[in-house]
Order: structure tokens, then sequence, then C-alpha cells
């Protein structure tokens, strides 16, 4: 079973987020600390006690947003640690994903944190820690296969696929770019490519996904491809700019 540390700076969402922790049967303990420093000091102390001792933490669910040491400079500290706990992040805050997962997070849970979000990243965190067989992930749809679900402030919402201009890699998730706005979902930009792909989505780069119907303009300049989707403008690799201008060739 799991040990865990919440850390929060906000006394009732870290209230909440140590019960829902300790109400999972995968966690053993859960306990909460106040601040990064805080929660460092811990850290240090459970590492000093070895993995099988009292103070052990196996997983830190982690706040972004908190004075003084914020949550990405605890976890970049503790990728110095030879043997660290895991980090899920908890945040209000889509903007930090692709740090969060250049840290090596096991999850990116968004706040308002809905008890079945949370227990996913605790099974996911289980899985790499050995302690539960892995299970197969649950791909996020929508009514039909014409929309897709993201999450708004605790609330599920039904996307339109043809409002979807481009999709941008952040991790294991993947932020859905409309002109309306974006939103992020824990989809990979792989799956996105392989469900879309009959309806004119396009993979131009590793890291983003486009829509060929919202291609407005294919930029030339010195060698490298570009496209122009909105008014924003998105590189092409190499190894995807000869597709890419075959389609565009054909496109009605």
């Amino acid at each position: 079973m799991l040990r865990a540390l919440a850390v929060d700076d906000e006394r009732p969402t870290l209230e909440e987020l140590v019960y829902l922790l300790n109400a999972d049967p995968r966690i053993g303990a859960a306990e909460g600390a106040s601040d990064a420093t805080e929660a460092l000091r811990r850290i240090n102390r459970a590492l000093e006690s070895g993995p099988d001792g009292p103070d052990a933490i196996d997983v830190v669910f982690l706040d972004i947003q908190m004075p003084g040491l914020d949550g990405l400079d605890l976890a970049r500290l503790l990728t110095g640690f030879a043997r660290p706990p895991l980090v899920v992040f908890v945040t209000a805050h889509e903007d930090f994903a692709v740090q969060a997962f250049d840290l090596d997070a096991v999850d990116y849970v968004l706040k308002p944190v809905r008890r079945e979000r949370l227990a996913e990243a605790v099974r996911r965190a289980a899985e790499q820690r050995g302690a539960t067989p892995p299970s197969p992930r649950i791909p996020v749809h929508g009514p039909d296969p014409d929309h897709i679900t993201v999450e708004l402030g605790g609330v599920a919402r039904f996307v339109p696929v043809d409002d979807i201009t481009h999709v941008e890699a952040q991790g294991d998730y993947a932020r859905l770019h409309t002109d309306k706005g974006s939103h992020l979902v824990r989809i990979p930009l792989a799956t996105l490519e392989e469900r879309w792909r009959a309806r004119g989505f396009v993979r131009i780069h590793r890291r983003h996904l486009v829509a060929l119907r919202h291609i407005g303009e294919l930029r030339l300049d010195a060698g490298t491809v570009s496209v122009l989707v909105g008014s924003e403008e998105l590189q092409v690799s190499r190894r995807h700019a000869r597709e890419l201008r075959d389609l565009l060739m054909r496109r009605p």
C-alpha cells in the first residue's frame, strides 16, 4: 500500500485531499503539509528512515502555486534525490502541464478534485510502485464520435471535434485548441491522431496534430515549412512536410 503526502497551502483543500486519499484502499496512510518547505523536511526525514521506515513516503500530491517554494521548485529538487517519491501535481491551473511532465510527474490533476479522477492518479502511482497490476486506460469519449469530453471547473462539457483547429502534446495530456480557447484532456496525442485521422487531422510535428480544414496557409521559408492555423503559425517537421503538401494539394 502507498504512503502519501499531500501538499497545499489552502487548509480546506488540503484537508479534503487528505480525506480522499485516506479513503482510497490503495493508500495505507496519507498526511498533509501546508507548504513545500514543510514537505521537503518530511521527505528528507522519510529518506533518512529508509523505504520501510516509519516516515517513508511513496508519492507526493503537490499543489503548484504556493507562497515561497512552489510545487515545481520542490519537484525539481526531488529529481536530484537518489530515491525520490513519485509526484502527482494537483492544481487549478492547466498551464504548467509541460513543465510537470518534464519533471516526470505521474499525473496532473485539475482542481476541483473529483474522487474518480484522484483515484486514477493513485492507480497510476500504484502501478509505478509495483503495488498493483497494470489496468487498461479508458479513453475519454463524448456523447458521440463528433464530440470530445473536456472538464471545466469540475463540469464535463462536450466540444465538437469540428471546432478543434489543432492539438498540442503536453506529456500524457493533449491541449485542444479552438477559436474560443483551449482545453486540456488526459489523452495522448497518438491516440487522438489515430481516432481522428478519418476526420481530416494530420500530424505535422511530434507535438502537433492539425485539422486540414483549418489550415489557412502553407509557408516555405529558407528550407523550413510552417502552416498558418487561424492566427497561429506552427512548424512542420521535415518528415511530415511532403505528406502534408500532398494532402493540401488534394484538398477540395
